[in-house]
């Protein structure tokens, strides 16, 4: 089945044009998905928009979009006025600059889109800008409106296609200075760090994509899988849990005792 193309326009740097699909990178239909029921009589449960103030249930056609601009004032806006604003760059990539590729740290990066050629008229177009950045060693910067807003997206080479990635805006990035304040660079001691370095050297395998995997979904799964089979639609709770240590232990032993579990556990 041919993958599902949620966006169509035109890449564009300078004069060099060519039309473009760009479809989601990743996907969360698989996963589990439950629904909100009344307890009492199994029926689902369903939410809908009211008025705050009346309680009476909203119609869509009723709702508009409001920038609060003090206490229950506020400025609207209908979809269109807000789909109009980055009117531009609603339909066309257009790569204003280049940034040296890994100069962008990945707490940027927000969601991958798979980028492709529309047609074989623009494949030479497309083709030529993909291998001339990663022949530089390069990334685009372009700006374009997706999920009804515009934002700075980083077109990144990768294989036959060009992965765009849509970046966090400036002001939802934190500063890490903040968070770090206990970590101290420089401050490891060489035995210790000796150490940790064999531990990770017996850890080093090749990347396999169910490394990735979802343990909790799977046993859902399972479980689901089992409840069909009977007339059980509740189960028991568990009262197992994770169970916290707060024991302060050697750094020097407890690095010994690492590395030899993991060479015992490879035979080595």
């Amino acid at each position: 089945m041919a993958p599902h193309v949620f966006w169509k326009g035109y890449l564009k740097l300078s004069l060099v044009t060519c039309r473009v699909t760009m479809a989601p990178a990743v996907s969360e239909s698989g996963k589990v998905r439950f629904h909100n029921l009344n307890a009492k009589t199994h029926n689902r449960v369903l939410s809908q928009y009211v008025d705050g103030v009346t309680g009476k249930p909203v119609d869509d056609d009723d709702q508009v979009k409001g920038f609060e601009r003090s206490e229950d004032d506020y400025v609207l806006f209908e979809d269109e006025e807000l789909d109009d604003v980055g009117l531009e760059s609603t339909r066309t990539i257009d790569i204003e600059a280049f940034v040296p590729t890994g100069e962008i740290g990945w707490i940027w990066y927000d969601r991958p889109h798979f980028l492709a050629p529309d047609d074989k008229v623009g494949e030479e177009a497309f083709s030529v800008i993909r291998e001339a950045m990663a022949a530089t060693g390069m990334v685009g910067i372009a700006r374009l409106v997706m999920y009804r807003r515009e934002r700075a997206v980083m077109l990144v080479p990768d294989g036959k296609g060009i992965i765009v990635w849509t970046l966090r805006y400036g002001d939802e990035v934190r500063d890490a200075d903040a968070y770090y304040q206990l970590a101290q660079p420089g401050k490891s001691d060489a035995q210790h760090l000796s150490l940790i370095k064999k531990l990770i050297g017996e850890r080093i395998e090749k990347w396999d994509p169910a490394m990735a995997d979802d343990p909790v979904q799977d046993k859902l799964l399972d479980i689901i899988k089992r409840r069909k089979k009977s007339k059980k639609t509740r189960a028991t709770p568990s009262k197992s849990g994770a169970k916290r240590s707060d024991n302060v232990v050697d750094i020097m032993s407890a690095l010994k005792k690492s590395l030899d579990d993991e060479r015992r556990a490879k035979g080595k």
